[in-house]
This record gives C-alpha cells, sequence and structure tokens, in this order.
C-alpha cells in the first residue's frame, strides 16, 4: 500500500538535540524511537524503502556519551514535517516522546526555510530598550500585587512605581477578571495612573497587563489594552499555548512588548532526566513564539532554579538563531536591593530585574523605595562599567 506514495521533498532538515537516560543500548533504542515515534508513529518495520523511509522518519546524525547514565542525540527531521506552524513544530521536537521518561530536549537548531516562517519578537533586546528609553543599564521591572486589591488600589500602586523611576509595571499573572477587580476596570485605571506619572516625571514607563484568558478572550482583551494605553502585554504562554503568543505577537494592529510569564510550564525543566532544558524552553521556544522578555524564577529565592540553569536561560535568549532576535531574560522571585551587585555580577546589564514584594518590604513609602532601587542599579553598573 505504500509503494506508490513519491512524495517530493526539498532535502533541508531541521535538528533537535536529546539528553537520554540510560546505558549505552537504552539510550539509542531511545534514539531509534524518536525517529519513529515524533514522525511517521508506525511500525518502522512495515515501511518499505521509498520516500517514506528516507525522508519523513527521523535521522540520527550524532550519538555520544555525557556520562556512564546519560548520552546525547542530535536528530534531524524533513522542514515539511514541520507544516511551517509552530503547534506542528512542537508536537515533531517534543510531543509523544513527552510521555515517556529519559528524554529530554536540549536545544534546537532550524534551517532557514523554517526559520523564515516566523517572525519571532517584535522587538527584542534593542527595540524594548529603544521604546522604554533605557540604554545603559539593566531595566527594572515590578509587579502589582496581592491579589485581592481593588482595581482602584492597584492603580496606585502603579503610580507610585511610576514616580519613583520604575521602567516596566506589570500585572501579577494571578490578575484575571475576578468580580473584586475586573479586567478592563484594571486595564483602564493602571494604564491611566502610569500615564499620569509620566507626565510628571518626563520618562516612559510601561505598563504590561496580564491578558491571559479563555481563547475566545484572548484578541479582545489585547485590542482592549492597548486601546486604553497600556503599552504591554504579559501572557502566559503555558496557559493560553504558544503559538496563541506568536499570532498576538504578529499581529500588527496590536504591535506591543509581550513579556511571557512561566507559570504552569516549570515542570517541563525541573528533571535533568526528562522534559526540555532551560535553555531551549525559556530561551530559544519564548523568542519563537514572539516574547520579547521571558520571566524566569531567578536562583537564590523561593524556587529551585539553580544559577547555571539560569545562566542557560539567559544563553538561550541570545543564542544565533537567525533573524529571531535576542531577547531579555527577565529573572524574578527572590530579587532583592541587596543581591544588586551579586545579579550584576550574574547578569550584566542585558536583563530585566523583577523586583515585587522587596519594594514594599523596604517600607511604606513606594517612591521612595523605587527610587532608592533605580539609584542602586545605575551605581553599580557605573561601578562595573568604570573597572
Amino acid at each position: 500500500m505504500f509503494e506508490g506514495s513519491q512524495l517530493h521533498f526539498s532535502g533541508e532538515r531541521f535538528s533537535v538535540t536529546y539528553r537520554l537516560a540510560g546505558d549505552e543500548r537504552t539510550a539509542k533504542e531511545r534514539a531509534d524511537d524518536i525517529c519513529i515515534e515524533q514522525t511517521v508513529e508506525f511500525p518502522a518495520d512495515l515501511v518499505p524503502q521509498g520516500s517514506i523511509r528516507e525522508q519523513v522518519f527521523g535521522r540520527i546524525e550524532s550519538f555520544s556519551c555525557v556520562d556512564e547514565a546519560h548520552y546525547q542525540a542530535e536528530i534531524s527531521f524533513a522542514v515539511e514535517i514541520s507544516g511551517f506552524e509552530l503547534p506542528q513544530l512542537l508536537n515533531v521536537l517534543f510531543g509523544n516522546i513527552s510521555i515517556k521518561p529519559g528524554i529530554r530536549v536540549e536545544s534546537i537548531r532550524l534551517s532557514q526555510t523554517l526559520m523564515a516562517a516566523f517572525k519571532g519578537p517584535r522587538y527584542g533586546r534593542r527595540g524594548l530598550r529603544q521604546y522604554a528609553g533605557i540604554e545603559h543599564r539593566p531595566l527594572l521591572c515590578t509587579a502589582l500585587k496581592p491579589m485581592g486589591l481593588s482595581a482602584r488600589q492597584l492603580a496606585e500602586l502603579a503610580y507610585q512605581f511610576a514616580l519613583g523611576g520604575v521602567d516596566l509595571i506589570k500585572d501579577d499573572h494571578g490578575l484575571a477578571n475576578q468580580s473584586f477587580c475586573p479586567f478592563e476596570e484594571r486595564v483602564a485605571r493602571c494604564a491611566d495612573a502610569v500615564l499620569r506619572a509620566n507626565q510628571e516625571t518626563g520618562r516612559h514607563c510601561i505598563y504590561f497587563p496580564n491578558i491571559t484568558s479563555p481563547a475566545d478572550r484572548l484578541v479582545k482583551n489585547a485590542r482592549y489594552a492597548r486601546s486604553v494605553g497600556a503599552g504591554g502585554l504579559v501572557i502566559t504562554a503555558g496557559l493560553t499555548g504558544l503559538d496563541a503568543m506568536r499570532s498576538l505577537a504578529d499581529e500588527d494592529a496590536i504591535g506591543l512588548p509581550i513579556m511571557s510569564h512561566p507559570a504552569f510550564i516549570g515542570c517541563f525543566v525541573t528533571s535533568e532526566e526528562q522534559g526540555i532544558s532551560h535553555f531551549a524552553l525559556y530561551g530559544q521556544l519564548m523568542r519563537l513564539a514572539g516574547a520579547d522578555a521571558s520571566i524566569y524564577p531567578n536562583y537564590g529565592g523561593r524556587f529551585s532554579f539553580s544559577k547555571p540553569a539560569c545562566c542557560s536561560i539567559v544563553e538561550g535568549t541570545c543564542v544565533d538563531m537567525g533573524h529571531i532576535l535576542p531577547i531579555f531574560p527577565a529573572p524574578g522571585g527572590g530579587m532583592s536591593l541587596e543581591r544588586v551587585p551579586e545579579m550584576n555580577a550574574c547578569y550584566g546589564k542585558e536583563v530585566i530585574y523583577l523586583i515585587g514584594g522587596d519594594l514594599h518590604r523596604q517600607g511604606p513609602d513606594l517612591v521612595r523605595n523605587t527610587r532608592r532601587l533605580v539609584e542602586r542599579v545605575e551605581e553599580e553598573t557605573k561601578r562595573t562599567e568604570g573597572r
């Protein structure tokens, strides 16, 4: 039944590097399984010689030992099986095999033709810096919280933070469309509060409301946010889907920078044995899906990310991906004024510091606390560059 299947392929392929748990035999069996499971999902011995076997099957390009219990395989796939669409590309990268143990995506390498199918971030690092008007130091961001405050109360917080000189203000990812703080009222009030503060300071603080919502309201929320003066968007891509974020990033009528939030997808990276690497998930895939900044838990805070893992995210946000722009890493959780020198030494200035609770912990005067943060970061940046 397969003899008549004559398929036309360009010969161009993209590749994925997988970390495989087990001894050499087990790891090789897993690599072979990926080639079939991620493509034809059909008994390989029932497929005769021809186009399907030669082109559609995944192909092991390299196989090497990492240590006695882990191996690494680079497996390539024909670009055509991606359909040149993000959902199917993700399906090929880590579809059925995500249900199997001992397999972890380490990195992806797309071909030129496949890369051209995606626009990537609209702003990226350079564009977001220009948009915020900050060229010489890390960008500073804070979050509106805690949940339970009214729209009016959150707007007052936004006003004070903006007066203090923070560059970006985002909704906490838990702020949705609750009865005590409706989406439209919150976004309108906070956007207006930041605008008023900007008029007083002459700065360009940007408000990023959380538009994460049911699928049938996502675009409506984005358009509403823009219409009332929001300068950016926060999306929890693990909840809406990566391609939903990509679609918004590509939409010229919206045209706002996007920060991706990491909630719901942490389980992909918390195991060394399976899932997706920090580098690939929070770096490469968020860029491919159009985020301009990728939020993730900083090391040393209340989450389990290690310093090497955080550094790998930074690498993933700027590794060469052709025309796909580098984006900002945005570590948060456990950030504080006291850690600014340490964070500066780790991240340099191409970073967004997301500091929330510590600005409240410094005392009731949020304007003063925010100014202290800005001054501390500027001083540390000058000190470092003066070496």
